[in-house]
């Protein structure tokens, strides 16, 4: 087996689980390219994304470029001599940079492709219902998300899971994926193949807009759009109480009721431990939420410190 010179390339958590499987399974990781430190926080403090917070803990090198196409970045990223490049949730990279490397540049991506190609591949797959999802490695070319497919992975979604717990089965399944194509690229033991050409399920970035929940929906889609935006960027509605307050409410749980009893936005609430809400078809009983300003609570919780209007509704 050939020892690869690799340069990896990611941003997020998503990423760093995966640039650790290769550090674990010994690959020689040459370089690690990362989005430049971030303001967060009230002090807006310039924070390392988490790539770079466990390269720097385990001795790689780290290129933070501002443009991919910067000459002193090409310069830099040429004299690491990469046999292969890995990305995995990054950036768009330009052609000059995928196909520097001799064997190519492979990415990871959260799907199984040509299924919901685009920005955010977790979040659809549960709002539309999937019952399985899984990760997919192939080779970049030109059009984005349609290069050749070297190895997928399934990975079910169950009724209890979110877009959270989704996105971390897919990390963990997606690090495996890594490791086993620097392997086979090693090796020279792969055989890429074309993605089939059918009409797909996009993925595209999700906005504010988005999120907000269409209360005239049926209740099923409205669960799935609640479960494939939980924890982030996160359903919410406006709540209106009968003198015409109104107050913006994210919301995180739901669960379908057996009640049809209700119309759609109109809330039903003990004060205790219970808020169900009208919907197309079906009531939804809600189990998390969030006011603004506020922090994210259970039910119970929340209805201790908040209490509801008769006549209130969301909308």
């Amino acid at each position: 087996m050939q020892e690869l010179r690799i340069v990896f390339m990611g941003t997020p958590e998503f990423a760093t689980e995966s640039l650790k499987a290769l550090v674990d399974a010994g690959s020689n990781i040459v370089g690690v390219i990362t989005a430049p430190d971030k303001p967060a926080g009230r002090g807006r403090k310039l924070t390392p994304s988490p790539v770079k917070k466990y390269a720097e803990e385990n001795g790689l090198k780290v290129l933070q470029p501002e443009k991919l196409k910067a000459p002193e970045f090409l310069d830099e990223l040429k004299s690491l001599n990469a046999d292969l490049q890995v990305v995995v949730a990054f950036r768009m990279l330009p052609e000059v940079v995928w196909d520097m490397p001799q064997k190519g540049t492979f990415n990871l991506h959260a799907s199984l492709l040509p299924e919901y190609r685009g920005a955010a591949p977790i979040n659809w797959a549960v709002i539309n219902g999937e019952k399985k999802t899984g990760v997919t490695t192939f080779f970049l070319k030109h059009e984005i998300d349609t290069g050749d497919i070297i190895f997928q992975e399934e990975v079910p979604i169950t009724r209890n899971d979110d877009a959270g717990s989704v996105h971390d089965k897919l990390m963990e399944a997606g690090a495996r994926l890594v490791v086993k194509t620097v392997e086979a690229v090693s090796l020279s033991n792969v055989r890429p193949v074309p993605q089939p050409k059918k009409e797909l399920k996009p993925a595209p970035k999700i906005f504010k807009e988005d999120c907000r929940i269409d209360w005239s929906a049926d209740s099923l889609r409205i669960h799935n759009l609640v479960r494939g935006l939980s924890p982030y960027p996160t359903a919410w509605t406006e709540l209106i109480t009968p003198d015409g307050e109104t107050a913006s409410v994210k919301i995180f749980q739901t669960e379908k009721n057996d009640s049809d009893g209700l119309k759609a936005g109109e809330i039903y609430c003990d004060n205790h431990k219970l808020i169900l809400v009208g919907t197309g078809s079906g009531d939804l009983k809600i189990h998390e939420l969030q006011m603004a300003g506020k922090k994210r609570m259970k039910t119970a919780d929340f209805l201790r410190g908040h209490k509801i209007e008769e006549g209130s509704r969301f909308e």
